[in-house]
C-alpha cells in the first residue's frame, strides 16, 4: 500500500524551503514499488518547496559482469544522469548530491573514490556502508545484514579515515542495539562528519514488540551520550519504516500528520534537544516511508513539529544543516 496525502492535511507552511537529504530512487515490484524520479517529483511537487535534495544509496543501477567491487560505480553513473534531468527542470526538485556506496575495506579504496566522483560528475558527497545487524531472530522487512564486527573492523576504520581526509562524510545506518558499537567508531575517527540515519532504527517487531518503552528509554540515553561527540549529525527520519513497529503500512488508511506527531514528536524532540538544531535535517527516506504515510503528510508533520522553535532554528532543520554538511552551494 503507498499512502497520498489525507485529504484534511492540507498543506503547512508552503513556502518554507526544503532540502530533502535522503531519499532513493529504483525499479522494482518489490512492497515499495517502483520509485523514479518522475514518482519523487510527483511527490516534492505535491504542495512543499522542496529546492533540493540528497540521493543516498540504495543499489540501484549495479553494473553486471563486472567485479563485485566495481559494480556500485553503475548506481554513481545513474544518480549522474537524473540529476542531469533535474538540472534541466527548474521548477522542479534539484538532486543535487549523493551518498553513494564503497566497500570501505577494500585496498584499493582511493582510487575507487576517484572512479565515483568522475562517473558521478563531481556529486559524491559522502559514502554509506550499512551497518545494520540484528540477530534477535525478529523477521525484519529491511533484509539487509551487515558483516558482524564491521564497526570494530580495522581495515573499515582505515577507510574512514581517507574519507576524512577527501573531505567526505559518512552516513551511518545501523539499529538501537548497535550504538555502544557506534559511538567508539565515531570516537576513533574524531576528524570525520558522521551522519546517523534513521534516529539508529529503534526496532519495534519481533521480540522488541513488546519492549517500546524499554527501548525508548535506553535509546534516548544512546542519544544524549553520542550527541556528546561534535562530528556526529542526525538525519530526523526514516521512523515510520515497517521494522520500527508503529504498523501503519498495514492499515488501508494510512499515518495522518497528527497521528504521526502524537506517536513520534518525542523522538524528534529528544534528538533537537542534544543535538541542537544546527546538527539535525529532517529527512523523507522516501520512497521506504511511504508505506506508513504521504510525502506531504510527513512535511506536514515536521513544520507542525518545529512551531516551538526559533525561524534560524526552523531554517537549520529544513534545509541549512543539511547544505552546509554535504556541501549543496
Amino acid at each position: 500500500m503507498v499512502a497520498t496525502l489525507n485529504i484534511n492535511d492540507g498543506v503547512f507552511d508552503p513556502d518554507r524551503p526544503i532540502v530533502d537529504p535522503h531519499h532513493h530512487l529504483w525499479s522494482g515490484g518489490d512492497r515499495w514499488g517502483d520509485y523514479q524520479l518522475e514518482h519523487f517529483w510527483a511527490d516534492t511537487g505535491d504542495g512543499h518547496r522542496v529546492l533540493k535534495s540528497v540521493y543516498v544509496e540504495c543499489g540501484t543501477a549495479y553494473l553486471k559482469g563486472v567485479d563485485k567491487r566495481l559494480r556500485s560505480l553503475g548506481e554513481s553513473e545513474f544518480v549522474a544522469k537524473v540529476a542531469e534531468q533535474s538540472r534541466n527542470r527548474p521548477e522542479a526538485t534539484t538532486i543535487a548530491g549523493l551518498v553513494g556506496c564503497v566497500d570501505l575495506r577494500l585496498p584499493d579504496l582511493e582510487d575507487l573514490l576517484d572512479q565515483h566522483v568522475e562517473i558521478s560528475t563531481g556529486l559524491l558527497r559522502g559514502i554509506r556502508n550499512s551497518g545494520a545487524l540484528d540477530t534477535s531472530g525478529a523477521e525484519l522487512h529491511i533484509p539487509w545484514r551487515a558483516p558482524p564486527g564491521l564497526y570494530q573492523d580495522a581495515d573499515f576504520r582505515r577507510g574512514l579515515k581517507i574519507l576524512a581526509a577527501r573531505g567526505l562524510s559518512f552516513d551511518a545506518w545501523h539499529f538501537h542495539h548497535q550504538c555502544d558499537e557506534f559511538l567508539d567508531l565515531v570516537r576513533a575517527v574524531p576528524d570525520l562528519v558522521f551522519v546517523l540515519d534513521h534516529f539508529s532504527t529503534p526496532l519495534g517487531i519481533g521480540p522488541y514488540r513488546d519492549q517500546r518503552f524499554e527501548v525508548f528509554e535506553r535509546w534516548k540515553l544512546d542519544m544524549k551520550v553520542l550527541a556528546e561527540c561534535p562530528n556526529v549529525y542526525a538525519k530526523l527520519g526514516g521512523l515510520a519504516m515497517p521494522d520500527n513497529g508503529f504498523g501503519w503500512e498495514t492499515r488501508e488508511q494510512n499515518a495522518s500528520t497528527d497521528e504521526f506527531i502524537d506517536a513520534q514528536a518525542p523522538y524528534y524532540h529528544h534528538m533537537i534537544e542534544c543535538f541542537g538544531p544546527s546538527r539535525c535535517m529532517f529527512e523523507s527516506n522516501f520512497p521506504v516511508d511511504r508505506l506508513s504515510i504521504s510525502y506531504g503528510s510527513l512535511w506536514n508533520a515536521f513544520k507542525k513539529m518545529s512551531q516551538v522553535y526559533s525561524e534560524a532554528e526552523k531554517q537549520a532543520l529544513f534545509s541549512k544543516t543539511a547544505t552546509d554538511v554535504y556541501s549543496l552551494e
